[in-house]
């Protein structure tokens, strides 16, 4: 059996076999070998969810002890490894205990393993440049270092899960035991299941209402709140505030737009969803004034890839149901649990704009100036998304009877992992079903595996073509 060290010597071996010489210089790619870290990443991801979908059909895993269909079996797998958390089948009813716990095992793996992967793929594209790059990118992400032994980081990535999912199910357990009708291992197993959901930002629940029962008990929704913001926001920015989360002036350039970004859509995300429901009768016009903060809050949090519900998401007003929309498709920080084309992506496009509006000749944001290939892979990254968005669109409504809206709120929430939806999930016909699975695997690995294939594809031209201005606008 391969050690990770053996691991992360393989990958990065392949990174150093991207270079050749020859016509194109130094910088030049072999296109087939460079093929073999993402063949491999896809590869294995689509293995794992095959072979639990196969686990999943076992008569043991239903609670009915009959046989679930292949479709359903790898609809489920796909939502839980890629962690996303849209459901065809009640978690709560169809699956036996030892089904909800191979869901357990799933959105864990699921989590470590793109958390995992976002650090060896780094060190794959820190090991691509020279010395003066991997320094470079060091001192700005002070994150992942190519010196740094895969099991040392993986140990650390999972002593930091087990550590806050612990701190996640401690108050949802104690509070379920004691202030609700559950037994000691009911409230348990109730709290760790949605801990590991909650932080992995997988979506899963084991109510068919999501927390909607719970929508007035800030013991269950705020620490599920919290899972789902720290999961969201990134191995690389969690392990740098560990060690300066006091001293601001000294985060790099991706800490501070992750941050920053952060705070600034669950401010915006909470005070519109709020302000928008604040008299649907259907959702927050019958609650107290408290009730309505936290469940306003609630719901400003999880369409950043949490997935969780505390209020019937269907009988939202359209205009938080598109301002939801929005969330889910920027999503959460980049090296996380949570999808989306990611914070920094969307900070990136946004100070380009701004830079073009004030007219200068080079985006800045934090005393940094913004690279050429940081803004080409932030457009290509978010282009393709959007791209994934239309298409899945497009064949939702040729096989279901869906609104435009209904369609649209679930193709954004299986391409960004998020895991919400407008009620229409249970009732998608198995064709509908087949199409959503690779757009949750294209969701989930895709911004990965891209943005590290467009750092790793950099050349460098021995010449320019004339240039060509189009007419734009």
């Amino acid at each position: 059996m391969r050690t990770l060290g053996s691991l992360r010597d393989r990958f990065l071996a392949w990174g150093h076999r991207l270079r050749r010489p020859g016509l194109g210089g130094t910088g030049d790619i072999n296109r087939h070998r460079f093929m073999r870290p993402a063949l491999a990443v896809v590869v294995g991801f689509a293995g794992v969810i095959v072979v639990s979908a196969l686990v999943l059909m076992l008569p043991v895993m239903n609670a009915d002890g009959e046989s679930t269909s292949f479709v359903s079996a790898l609809f489920t797998a796909t939502s839980a490894v890629c962690v996303v958390g849209l459901a065809v089948l009640d978690t709560g009813t169809h699956w036996s205990l030892p089904g909800q716990i191979f869901l357990v095992f799933l959105m864990q793996i699921g989590g470590l393993g793109i958390m995992t992967l976002t650090a060896l793929l780094a060190l794959l594209v820190i090991g691509r440049f020279g010395l003066r790059a991997r320094l470079r990118f060091q001192q700005e992400t002070r994150a992942f270092n190519v010196s740094d032994s895969m099991p040392r980081i993986v140990l650390r990535i999972l002593k930091m899960s087990l550590f806050f999912e612990v701190l996640i199910a401690l108050p949802m357990c104690v509070r379920l035991w004691l202030s609700y009708d559950k037994s000691f291992g009911e409230g348990l197993w109730i709290g760790v299941f949605h801990a590991v959901a909650s932080f992995n930002n997988a979506g899963l629940s084991l109510f068919r209402d999501s927390l909607t029962r719970y929508n007035d008990d800030p013991w269950i929704l705020v620490p599920a709140m919290l899972g789902i913001i720290i999961g969201g926001i990134g191995v690389p920015v969690l392990l740098e505030l560990r060690r300066r989360l006091v001293h601001q002036r000294l985060w790099s350039l991706h800490t501070k737009l992750t941050v920053y970004t952060t705070v600034f859509l669950l401010v915006g995300g909470i005070g519109a969803i709020t302000t928008m429901e604040w008299t649907n009768p259907a959702t927050l016009g019958p609650m107290q004034w408290p009730q309505k903060l936290l469940v306003g809050a609630f719901h400003g949090v999880t369409p950043r890839s949490g997935g969780l519900n505390a209020i019937d998401t269907g009988a939202m007003n359209d205009s938080s149901v598109f301002a939801t929309m929005m969330l889910m498709f920027v999503g959460g920080g980049s090296g996380g649990t949570a999808g989306g084309i990611k914070v920094t992506t969307f900070a990136v496009l946004w100070i380009v704009v701004w830079t073009e509006m004030r007219g200068h000749p080079n985006p800045h944001a934090a005393g940094r100036r913004l690279t050429p290939d940081v803004v080409r892979q932030s457009l290509a990254l978010t282009f393709l998304s959007m791209t994934l968005v239309c298409g899945t669109v497009i064949a939702l409504l040729a096989v279901t009877p869906f609104t435009l809206q209904e369609v649209m709120f679930e193709a954004i929430s299986a391409g960004g992992v998020v895991g919400l939806s407008l009620g229409i999930t249970g009732d998608l016909p198995p064709v509908a079903q087949a199409i959503l699975v690779p757009v949750m695997f294209a969701g989930r690995l895709g911004p990965i595996t891209v943005a590290s294939a467009l750092a790793l594809r950099y050349r460098t031209r021995r010449y320019e073509l004339p240039e060509g201005r189009p007419v734009i606008g």
